[in-house]
């Protein structure tokens, strides 16, 4: 379980009030999943690998996008034997339209440490879950329930939101972020039924994407409406100014981070392409008081494992790496 301290978990899963909406909620969703819930390719998966492709592709993309990548990069990368040994090119090739080319990196990374250290097994714990490249707590959680089907919760946007809603005194926010986050889990922990932790957790999640959603909740469809005290009161609140991103001209650095993979993607073909092609393509209105700050986010993405840079003849060309 993510770091949540043992008094809030022991406190949590003795609260009266918890143990009886827990004997209420989790048959009533139980059911309304088995009914409603999503068909995505990778539940009926049992294979690893396949699985934690979905989970690395769902992290900040979405669902749609995902639907369409998922069999084509499968196809192209059927297994951590032939994504560890793959060219880091075609893997960053085959990324496209799925944004946040790090993890396209990340993954494979990942895919040759399990090919090299884990035998080609994915870990079953927590702890070396999270020691992979690209793995976060929650991936950590929702590979070890979905593929090991090991009874532990699974906390992401829609179940956080799902469960602050249904408890909206146990959840109340305080000063402290982590203190937060940790009772959520906590939470999560307490509610878990431990011989369905599979169906739950897919449960809260479509609960959330289907039906409690952020803006416009139906609470009129929630199977669990009549225990949660948020139950249609939910009004749309002011939208939160998102915090400013570095960047040029109003668009975040990530944007044109983008748009040199981009270009790369169909420009190169081992020779790589002049700083001054990449430059004219990214940004329209390109200047020299914009070389210092291209050539940062070049060598970022260098140190990332994106691109390569090399030097012939007193020119810089651009390149995927091999």
């Amino acid at each position: 379980m993510i770091s949540a301290k043992p008094s809030i978990t022991k406190s949590l899963s003795h609260s009266p009030r918890i143990l009886q909406l827990k004997k209420h909620i989790v048959p009533r969703l139980l059911r309304w999943y088995r009914r409603n819930g999503r068909e995505l390719p990778w539940r009926k998966e049992r294979d690893p690998y396949r699985v934690l492709v979905s989970e690395i592709m769902l992290q900040q993309t979405q669902m749609s996008r995902v639907l369409q990548k998922y069999p084509l990069f499968l196809k192209r990368f059927p297994s951590f034997q032939t994504l560890a040994r793959a060219p880091r090119s075609q893997v960053i090739r085959a990324w496209q339209g799925m944004g946040y080319n790090n993890r396209a990196v990340r993954l494979q990374q990942l895919a040759s440490t399990v090919l090299h250290q884990y035998r080609g097994r994915l870990p079953t714990s927590i702890l070396e879950l999270q020691k992979l490249p690209g793995i976060g707590p929650y991936t950590a959680h929702a590979l070890a329930c979905f593929v090991h089907k090991v009874p532990h919760p699974v906390v992401d946007t829609n179940v956080s939101r799902v469960l602050k809603r249904l408890f909206p005194r146990e959840l109340k926010p305080t000063q402290r972020v982590s203190e937060d986050i940790n009772r959520i889990w906590a939470l999560a922990h307490a509610l878990l039924p431990h011989r369905h932790a599979y169906d739950w957790n897919q449960a809260l999640m479509d609960l959330g994407a289907l039906v409690c959603t952020a803006a416009n909740p139906q609470c009129s469809k929630c199977p669990i409406s009549q225990a949660c005290p948020s139950a249609h009161k939910i009004t749309r609140g002011r939208v939160r100014r998102k915090k400013q991103e570095r960047g040029r001209d109003a668009i975040p650095n990530r944007i044109y981070r983008g748009r040199i993979i981009e270009f790369l993607r169909h420009r190169t073909n081992g020779r790589g392409v002049t700083f001054s092609l990449v430059a004219c393509a990214v940004k329209a209105n390109y200047t020299t008081k914009d070389e210092r700050w291209l050539r940062g986010l070049i060598r970022g993405l260098e140190r990332d494992g994106l691109l390569t840079i090399r030097k012939k003849k007193g020119n810089v060309f651009l390149t995927l790496p091999d």
